[in-house]
């Protein structure tokens, strides 16, 4: 019994000894972890004056271009040596000449036929004359006696010569193909020994005395122009519109004028078109050495609308998905507000409410933002603006929102 018990008796004492060591073993101190704030490139919102600039784009067009038809059949038998494409042509010059022998000679025919009515006028005048000298005691005497009806017919055929004769004049002149304005070819489909018919295509050429740009306006955009559907200068102060393009390496720049605005909205776009008008667009930046604005052109347009007193302005990486920008607060925490975006370029965003002047906006991204998070500033300015890596829509909703 003795050499059962003795066994027992060790492990038991082991055991207890085993949970009075584990109860007197000191608790383990609990540490808090601190949270490290995240770190982030910012700048300060600014409060000025701005104006409003719009940036749109369209492509260069001729105000006045003229498909060039034969009205009058006949083998062409000369071509100006400037009607070619490019070809620069003056008003009234002859680019083309049909044979006009047959002209000629119907047009001599018709001055034959003129000078015949106007012998046969004369001789029924001098007829009419005799009759009434004869019958001027008549008390009775007829129309017919008094020879007027011979008058009047030959009245009518030298009429009718006459309009003979300008038929004649107007088909020899169509013979000469000629521009009222001083312009270029854009195509020549005619040549020497070819022969034509009326309706015959020759070519076509456009004026170089104006250009124009059909531009398209979103409804920001004309808020920002502060000018009404359907406007027409009519004289008024002009509205300056700065064109540039990329033209044989180079930034070329030239400058037009907004004359109206449609009078009505593009059903399948939802825009409104404004017309710009450039004068002399060939000779325009001759002093300078610079391109023409060039027809077919693919143009910037941009145009100062309305003056802005006060605003707001911070930079357009601030500005992210919903219109929200991220502030960090007087306690260095994310702040996400929501602000009223009156105007964006691809650098600045003119807002109305939401920002107050001084204030720290983020400009880079944050993964997994929550309102209320430790922030820490790590530069501002150019620096920051340079080095940001570029947003991205996969940043939980940080993509930069879309403007004009």
């Amino acid at each position: 019994m003795i050499k059962i018990l003795a066994p027992v008796t060790i492990v038991l004492f082991g055991v207890g000894a085993f949970v009075l060591l584990e109860e007197a073993k000191p608790e383990p101190e609990m540490k808090s972890e601190e949270i490290r704030p995240v770190s982030v490139y910012v700048e300060q919102a600014q409060q000025r004056d701005v104006a409003l600039l719009v940036s749109t784009q369209g492509e260069v067009r001729a105000r006045t271009k003229v498909d060039l038809v034969a009205q009058v059949a006949g083998r062409v038998v000369s071509i100006s040596s400037e009607f070619t494409e490019g070809g620069i042509v003056s008003p009234g010059a002859t680019m083309i000449s049909i044979e006009d022998t047959d002209f000629q000679l119907a047009l001599s025919q018709s001055q034959a036929v003129v000078a015949a009515a106007e012998v046969g006028l004369q001789e029924a005048l001098a007829t009419a004359e005799v009759a009434r000298q004869q019958l001027r005691n008549a008390t009775n005497a007829s129309p017919l006696a008094l020879k007027k009806p011979q008058v009047a017919q030959a009245r009518a055929r030298l009429q009718a010569a006459r309009a003979s004769l300008s038929i004649s004049e107007l088909n020899l002149s169509r013979t000469k193909i000629s521009l009222p304005f001083e312009g270029r070819v854009m195509t020549k489909s005619v040549d020497i020994g070819q022969y034509v018919s009326p309706g015959t295509s020759l070519g076509s050429a456009f004026s170089t005395k104006v250009v124009e740009v059909r531009i398209p306006l979103d409804d920001d955009e004309l808020a920002s122009l502060n000018l009404p559907i359907g406007f027409i200068a009519n004289g008024a102060v002009p509205i300056t519109v700065n064109l540039s393009a990329m033209v044989a390496g180079k930034m070329q720049r030239w400058q037009g004028e907004l004359v109206r605005l449609d009078a009505s909205i593009d059903s399948q776009t939802r825009t409104l078109f404004g017309q710009v008008e450039i004068q002399s667009p060939y000779n325009q930046n001759v002093s300078q050495h610079q391109m023409p604005l060039a027809v077919g052109l693919y143009v910037k347009a941009e145009i100062e609308g309305r003056s802005i007193a006060n605003a707001i302005v911070i930079p357009r990486d601030a500005l992210r998905a919903g219109n929200n920008v991220f502030v960090i607060s007087k306690d260095n925490k994310l702040d996400v507000r929501q602000v009223e975006v009156i105007h964006s370029t691809a650098t600045e965003a003119i807002i109305g409410a939401g920002v107050e002047p001084d204030e720290q906006v983020i400009i880079s991204s944050i993964r997994n933002p929550i309102p209320g998070m430790k922030i820490s500033a790590l530069k501002t300015g150019l620096e920051a603006s340079e080095e940001t890596p570029e947003e991205t829509a996969d940043d939980n909703g940080l993509a930069i929102a879309g403007g004009h």
